[in-house]
């Protein structure tokens, strides 16, 4: 089995309401709208979101991946996504929790695992054998995080105001 897998987790402060930040978070169209890397989010009839993510990882090359994902949680304090049960191959798990600081001061604990499951390398990219499952997990890592960065500073862009 080759495995990759790559993640990020911060803690990030937004001077909005704890409202407004959970709201901003619960709308995956902002996901598909400030995320680079993100081509598509759609949720079908039954609510399942599905995530069509791209990525230019070194050595590999560009590498499209679908992710199916349902809504584990949605409460005031905790929104979670989870694989949906029958997904074998593309696993894609994201929270954030919502803790308020002060009036319009709210702490989020962000995080997003990514997870790619084939049987052989070459189901995932005719390069990914050579360049093995550590240095695309790093590489992935990477470039995962800088994807979060770049929607967190365009979230607190938009929240802030």
């Amino acid at each position: 089995m080759f495995t990759v897998k790559a993640g990020y987790s911060d803690n990030i402060e937004i001077k909005s309401s704890a409202d407004r930040v959970r709201e901003f978070f619960a709308d995956l169209s902002n996901f598909a709208d400030l995320m680079p890397g993100i081509t598509a989010i759609h949720t079908d009839a039954k609510g399942i979101a599905h995530w069509k993510i791209e990525a230019e990882i070194p050595y590999v090359g560009t590498m499209m991946q679908k992710f199916a994902v349902e809504l584990a949680e949605n409460s005031d304090e905790r929104i979670e996504w989870f694989p949906v049960a029958r997904e074998t191959q593309n696993f894609l798990r994201f929270s954030a929790d919502f803790f308020e600081k002060a009036k319009n001061q709210t702490m989020i604990h962000f995080s997003q695992m990514v997870e790619l499951r084939r049987k052989s390398a070459r189901e995932l990219h005719m390069l990914a054998g050579l360049a093995g499952e550590s240095l695309i997990s790093t590489e992935m890592s990477k470039k995962i995080t800088e994807m979060i960065k770049v929607f967190i500073q365009r979230a607190k862009d938009r929240l802030e105001k």
